[in-house]
């Protein structure tokens, strides 16, 4: 976790209230898409507001907002600046994309950025979304670069845990976390069982070694983007699990818990799938090394057999008398040698396995 200001941290401290309303404002509403929920005393009371209504609701001391922006640009997070004393540089973060995955302090708020996969099952290509947060006292901003979190699935999570919502911000932002690593999970179990279907595959008798090695190559930067996602995750829960910032109270800290677990596991897992995938390239170019091998046998041990009836042709082809030249029997005597030599070794070859 990065500390940015030098000033005593007022997130988590003792007058919360300071911190939420720095410099309340008359808010314009955003321009880009926006979405909100309002809980009091931890039950939902109202959704789908205007923005512009925020201010007003967190005057109330157990009012807890939730707020998403798509695709928001500076002058949409502007509006919020002031709202909720955001940091500038938080807010720049939030607009740039290809933040790697973190969690930043400064005295007002936390600024969290995270990403939720989706796996191509038939190309293997995982595709990332990337997703802000600023995480106040006693609000939730989530900002999405595009729709490729499912903001929808976010909000069931919650309503499917309303006796939670107490907890307030630690509450939404639990679901929101929690979401995204199921996601990261259900990626890394397709990415397994892809991986297992090629190893099916490295042993078929129809062999397809360019099917096997185009797939793995896919397979193998997708779990690169994987890892560079969910290693990162582990260093943000840590942080939203500290004490000293008091998002997670007891009653969320066994969730964030299992969460936290969910995060080790999905680590674990990728770097064992990067191994597999390592395996199975070098299985499949030993495989190919052994079946040009097996290959070359056959093909030189067809011509040394192929090799006897030439040797035998060209010497009763030379144009000077032998014994048999000109005659019947000749032709015989050479055929019958041509045969029985060819049949010795083949013989020979099939009982060391060279055909």
């Amino acid at each position: 976790m990065n500390a940015v200001q030098a000033d005593p941290p007022a997130f988590g401290g003792h007058d919360p209230e300071r911190a939420v309303h720095t410099a309340i404002c008359s808010a314009t509403p955003t321009k880009c898409q926006a979405r909100t929920r309002l809980y009091r005393g931890g039950v939902l009371e109202v959704e789908g507001f205007p923005v512009d209504d925020i201010s007003e609701y967190l005057k109330e001391p157990t009012a807890v907002v939730w707020l998403d922006l798509r695709a928001p640009d500076r002058e949409d997070l502007s509006v919020l600046e002031a709202e909720f004393g955001l940091h500038p540089l938080a807010i720049e973060d939030a607009v740039q994309a290809h933040e790697r995955p973190k969690l930043d302090r400064y005295r007002s708020h936390l600024f969290m950025t995270a990403y939720g996969v989706q796996l191509s099952t038939e190309t293997g290509e995982l595709h990332t979304s990337e997703l802000a947060a600023f995480i106040t006292p006693r609000a939730l901003i989530t900002v999405r670069k595009d729709d490729g979190l499912d903001i929808g699935s976010v909000v069931a999570y919650w309503d499917e845990s309303p006796d939670l919502a107490k907890a307030g911000v630690g509450f939404l932002l639990w679901g929101l976390i929690d979401n995204i690593v199921d996601g990261h999970f259900a990626a890394v179990q397709a990415l397994d069982d892809t991986i297992e279907q090629i190893e099916d595959r490295l042993f078929d008798g129809n062999p397809k070694n360019h099917y096997v090695q185009r797939r793995t190559f896919e397979l193998r930067k997708s779990l690169a983007l994987l890892r560079r996602v969910v290693l990162p995750m582990r260093e943000v829960l840590n942080a939203l699990m500290r004490r000293d910032l008091h998002v997670v109270d007891e009653s969320m800290w066994p969730y964030y818990q299992d969460v936290y677990d969910h995060v080790l596991r999905a680590t674990e897992w990728t770097e064992s799938l990067r191994d597999m995938v390592t395996t199975i390239l070098e299985t499949n170019l030993t495989i190919q090394s052994n079946r040009l091998g097996v290959i070359t046998k056959k093909v030189t041990s067809w011509a040394a057999i192929i090799a006897v009836p030439t040797l035998i042709t060209g010497y009763y082809g030379m144009n000077v008398e032998y014994p048999g030249f000109g005659t019947h029997w000749g032709v015989i005597v050479s055929t019958v040698v041509m045969i029985v030599a060819a049949v010795l070794l083949w013989i020979a070859f099939r009982r060391r396995d060279w055909l």
